[in-house]
């Protein structure tokens, strides 16, 4: 399954794109579909070649860009609209620079109402504009919501960007966080969103973040299915037990018990977005206010920043957070209802600052741990499993090969995850040579997708590493036989066959 968020200005088409792709209403509440204006988060997937895609559909009104936030945060890839007849609008401008604090690489540009207006000028500038954020340059598409033109290039090009999205992390601690929380009569309290990382289970005993006890999972839903266990990518539904409706809401957080660093002091370092609205000349653009809002995931919490230096800042959160180092998050000023920046998490446990002179010394302790390079690069190395080598320098590789890391084609590897992974699928492989003896092998896409692994190539070196053969695709133990009984009747049927090669056995011929 493969998440995608959208984005764009108020009423230009974002919830009529997706009901077309979809066939399904994304605006939930009466009132948005009376408005025609969308409110709150809405939801929709489809069916997108062998995989299910699934839109979490946002409001475009400058009321409701804490919502958007909310929306947006968790997702992994965006399809960023804007309107042929309209162009780039001011919410536009407002979202990019969301997308940009929070990081994101994949997206799609789509221009709407190409019905209504020649969809040129409107592709031309937002390529134009998006180029200079984080997704860089990004497909761009013309369509028709009313007429359905170019929906079915719009699937194409969505294709290729789920295509390109890294795979999941599948194991480690969970943080799910909350997007939405109602009550079923019969069933109690069902909490939802998207699982952008790790997995969870029927029967799992997980926290909420900050509050105290553990609530067991009573049911999983996925697109409306039960499941015992769902893997991430995904949107899910979960059935706590022992949870009031009350209790959780949106900014909570389902999280493996004793796993995360709750904290409500945070030192970062601040990411300058791409320019949202014209800057105010009675603040200029390097000056923060020092009140603001952070958005972490779903969560919207009012923050206090004091300045370390120019782009080193310490949070004093309102209420504590599920953070970890490497996290994204945006700093909103509600009194300029704009972005005014994004940060990046560099540690959840930072020290007081409490003599003369500490703050600036701090500021430089954390560039000296940001300027180390490979520091840096081995915790996104541990947290990931493996890393294409693009994404990393020479002498950084080099570092870290010392360390014990394994290179496989264009990846480098944890050691610690690559010997997980081992284990994982010399298990795997064992288990269904048991379950299955007349066919104990294993392909190497089942492999990939079991481990979460990057590539064929990386799961062919790790049997390799496990004494497992490979051979045209598929993974199998070496020295795998046959019990002398299967093998004698293999042998009798040979014969057979050998003398009466058209004379198909039947079932009495096999049963024996």
């Amino acid at each position: 399954m493969f998440v995608v968020a959208t984005a764009g200005h108020v009423d230009h088409g974002k919830s009529t794109l997706v009901r077309a792709l979809t066939g399904m209403e994304p605006d939930r509440q009466e009132e948005e579909r009376r408005r025609g204006l969308t409110i709150d988060l809405g939801y929709a997937w489809t069916r997108l070649g062998e995989d299910d895609l699934v839109f979490v559909d946002v409001p475009g009104h400058e009321r409701f860009i804490a919502t958007m936030l909310a929306g947006v945060g968790p997702a992994p890839a965006v399809m960023f609209v804007v309107a042929a007849d309209q162009g780039w609008r001011r919410q536009s401008s407002e979202h990019l620079a969301a997308i940009d604090a929070l990081g994101l690489e994949n997206g799609v540009l789509v221009v709407t109402r190409s019905d209504l207006a020649e969809p040129g000028p409107a592709i031309e500038e937002g390529c134009s504009r998006i180029s200079a954020s984080s997704l860089g340059h990004v497909e761009a598409v013309a369509v028709s919501g009313r007429t359905g033109a170019g929906l079915d290039a719009l699937r194409g090009s969505l294709t290729r960007l789920v295509r390109r999205l890294p795979a999941a992390r599948t194991d480690g601690p969970l943080r799910l966080w909350v997007d939405r929380s109602f009550v079923i009569r019969g069933a109690g309290t069902v909490i939802t969103g998207t699982l952008g990382a790790g997995r969870i289970a029927v029967g799992d005993e997980l926290s909420l973040a900050g509050q105290g006890g553990r609530r067991h999972v009573r049911g999983l839903h996925c697109l409306n299915v039960a499941q015992h266990t769902v893997t991430a990518v995904s949107r899910v539904a979960v059935n706590l037990r022992g949870v009031t409706s009350e209790e959780v809401g949106r900014g909570d957080a389902l999280l493996t018990p004793d796993s995360w660093q709750l904290t409500d002091r945070l030192d970062v370092r601040r990411i300058r977005p791409v320019p949202g609205r014209a800057a105010d000349p009675a603040r200029p653009e390097a000056e923060l206010a020092t009140h603001l809002v952070a958005h972490l995931g779903t969560a919207a919490v009012p923050a206090r920043v004091r300045r370390l230096d120019a782009d080193m800042l310490r949070l004093t959160l309102d209420r504590t957070l599920p953070v970890e180092r490497g996290d994204r998050l945006i700093l909103r000023d509600p009194g300029r209802r704009a972005i005014a920046a994004g940060a990046i998490v560099v540690d959840v446990a930072p020290p007081e600052l409490r003599r003369r002179g500490a703050a600036a010394a701090r500021a430089r302790e954390l560039r000296r741990a940001i300027d180390d390079e490979i520091t840096l690069s081995r915790t996104r190395l541990t947290r990931a499993g493996a890393l294409p080598l693009a994404e990393l320098d020479k002498s950084t590789t080099a570092a870290l090969l010392d360390e014990g890391a394994r290179l496989v084609g264009d990846s480098l590897v944890d050691a610690d995850r690559w010997a997980s992974w081992k284990d994982t699928l010399t298990a795997a492989i064992a288990t269904h040579a048991r379950d299955e003896p007349l066919d104990p092998r294993l392909s190497l896409d089942a492999g990939r997708h079991l481990l979460g692994a990057p590539d064929r190539l990386v799961v062919a070196a790790l049997a390799a590493d496990a004494g497992l053969i490979v051979d045209s695709g598929w993974i199998l133990q070496a020295g795998v036989t046959l019990d002398d009984r299967t093998e004698g009747g293999l042998a009798q049927l040979e014969h057979r066959l050998d003398g009466s090669p058209f004379a198909a056995p039947e079932r009495p011929d096999l049963d024996a």
